[in-house]
C-alpha cells in the first residue's frame, strides 16, 4: 500500500466514518549515516588522547583568522538542548585587558592556595596554571541563559541544561584546535564577578569557560598534574556501573 492508496475504515470503526486522511510522506526525514574510515575514526582517538591544558608552551604568533573560524565553527556545532545555542565567545587580544584579568587570576589564586594545607600548598604554588599573557588569544565562553525564552524543549526539569549545552560547544573547540595544531588551556581561577566587570558581561549571561589559545610546537605527553604527581587517571573499570549505583 502506498501513502495514496484508499484506507478502509477497521471493523470496530464507528459506523459511516470516513476514511482517515491519506499520510504524507515526512519532508524532514534522515539521509544514509556516513561510515568513517579506519584512519578517519583513529585520527579522531588520537585527537583526543593527545588534548592536552596548555600553561606555558604557547608561541606569540597570531592564529590564521580563516584557522581560528574553523576551530569556532567546531564549537557552534556543539549540541545544545532545545537547539538553544546559548553561547558566545568573547576573543580578547588587548595586552592591557588581559593583563587586567591576569591580575584577577592572581588575587583569587592567592585566595585558592591558601586552602591548601602543607606541602600540598608548597605544590600549588609552585604550578603555572594560567597562560593569560602567553597566549595570543583568550577566548571568553559564555552562556546567555534568556536565549530561546522562558521555555526551552529539554530544559523544563533541568535548568543547568544549557550551561552544559555550552560545556560541549568548550570541548569541541578544544577538539578542533588541538586537530588544527593550537594549544588551548582552560582558567577557572577568578572571582566571577571580577571577570564579568573587566569584560562587561551582562547579569543574565554567565561566564563558563576563560580559554588560554595559541599554536604550539611541544606538549606533555600525559596531562601535566599526572607528570609532576599532583593526581593520576582513576582506572576506567572503576566507573563503570551496570543498571544502577551499586
Amino acid at each position: 500500500m502506498t501513502a495514496h492508496d484508499p484506507v478502509t475504515p477497521g471493523p470496530d470503526a464507528p459506523r459511516g466514518a470516513a476514511a482517515p486522511a491519506p499520510t504524507e510522506p515526512d519532508p524532514v526525514a534522515p539521509g544514509p549515516a556516513r561510515v568513517f574510515s579506519a584512519a578517519e575514526r583513529q585520527s579522531l582517538y588520537d585527537i583526543i588522547a593527545s588534548r592536552r591544558d596548555v600553561r606555558n608552551e604557547f608561541r606569540p604568533d597570531p592564529i590564521d583568522p580563516a584557522v581560528l573560524r574553523r576551530v569556532l565553527e567546531a564549537a557552534h556545532a556543539a549540541p545544545s538542548v532545545g537547539f538553544m545555542q546559548p553561547w558566545n565567545f568573547i576573543l580578547i587580544r588587548d595586552p592591557k585587558r588581559r593583563a587586567q584579568v591576569h591580575a584577577a587570576f592572581a588575587a583569587a589564586n592567592a585566595e585558592a592556595a591558601d586552602m591548601f594545607e602543607s606541602e600540598r600548598q608548597q605544590r600549588y604554588r609552585a604550578l603555572k596554571l594560567e597562560g593569560i599573557l602567553n597566549a595570543p588569544l583568550n577566548i571568553c565562553v559564555t552562556c546567555d541563559r534568556t536565549r530561546g525564552g522562558k521555555v526551552v524543549i529539554g530544559r523544563t526539569h533541568q535548568r543547568e541544561m544549557d550551561l552544559y549545552s555550552t560545556v560541549c560547544a568548550v570541548q569541541n573547540l578544544w577538539l578542533a584546535a588541538r586537530a588544527e595544531g593550537i594549544g588551548v588551556g582552560w582558567v577557572s581561577i577568578f572571582r566571577p564577578a571580577d571577570l564579568a566587570a573587566i569584560l562587561h558581561i551582562p547579569p543574565h549571561v554567565e561566564i563558563v569557560a576563560y580559554l588560554c589559545v595559541g599554536h604550539v610546537d611541544s606538549l606533555f605527553e600525559q596531562p601535566e598534574l599526572a607528570l609532576r604527581g599532583w593526581r593520576q587517571r582513576l582506572d576506567l573499570d572503576a566507573l563503570i556501573l551496570e543498571e544502577e549505583w551499586a
